[in-house]
């Protein structure tokens, strides 16, 4: 009797066996496939951000990257040895934080280089180059006007966001960029911050290593893009 029971039953844990296996890959196909969105999605919102800012450059005003954008570009911002080139948005929150850094606080974005300037970005994303950044590199802003103030980095911190004052502005030439930290952290959040501290150099012109650094650096091109080609991308935002 018991053997008879095990070998009747040896089909059915088979069969439950496969239907858990198929499951399990779908459920991985996915996982796969939102991550791949995710990816189509960052990619999309790249091309509509620098276009965005080229516009911003031209007509001197804000332009949303999407219609529905709670946010618009404000700023570059290029770090030559690492090869980053970004564009700052104008707003520090999650949604925003979601497509590039943000600027920190209400300080204008200009080319008075005698105000000091906050950027924050995810750590994982956008920021997790704040890692390799060593003393002396060179930081570049573009603001909307077309200049560019060039900063170097003095120094390296990290602040416990429970004691110290993140926020405080001062009227010294100084851009500070922020992310959490560690870097490797598992869960995100947490109350430490990781500051990198540059002071601002100059203005210059167009700095020589923008176009190597920076992969995108077709969108100075004059109608590289057609308009359908950007309301195609705008379904990707959603």
């Amino acid at each position: 009797m018991d053997l008879g029971t095990t070998i009747s039953r040896t089909p059915v844990t088979i069969r439950m066996a496969w239907i858990v296996a198929s499951l399990l890959f779908v459920f991985g196909s996915w996982l796969i496939g939102q991550g791949a969105w995710i990816h189509v999605k960052a990619l999309a919102a790249q091309w509509l951000l620098q276009y965005a800012w080229q516009e911003t450059l031209t007509t001197q005003r804000p332009v949303k990257p999407w219609p529905w954008a709670d946010t618009w570009p404000v700023g570059r911002l290029i770090v030559p040895r690492l090869s980053i080139n970004q564009i700052i948005l104008a707003n520090a929150s999650g949604q925003s934080l979601a497509f590039g850094p943000g600027k920190v606080g209400n300080k204008k974005f200009s080319d008075d280089d005698s105000q000091g300037l906050l950027l924050s970005g995810h750590r994982d994303t956008h920021f997790s180059f704040l890692r390799e950044i060593q003393q002396g590199d060179t930081v570049t802003l573009q603001m909307v006007q077309g200049d560019w103030l060039k900063y170097v980095v003095e120094e390296t911190t990290v602040l416990d966001s429970r004691t110290d004052q993140l926020l405080s502005f001062s009227e010294v030439a100084t851009l500070r960029l922020i992310t959490c930290y560690p870097f490797d952290a598992l869960l995100p959040g947490g109350p430490f911050r990781y500051v990198v501290a540059a002071k601002a150099v100059a203005s210059i012109g167009i700095p020589q290593t923008t176009t190597s650094a920076m992969p995108n650096a077709e969108f100075t091109e004059s109608g590289f893009i057609e308009s359908a080609v950007l309301r195609l991308l705008t379904l990707f935002i959603h």
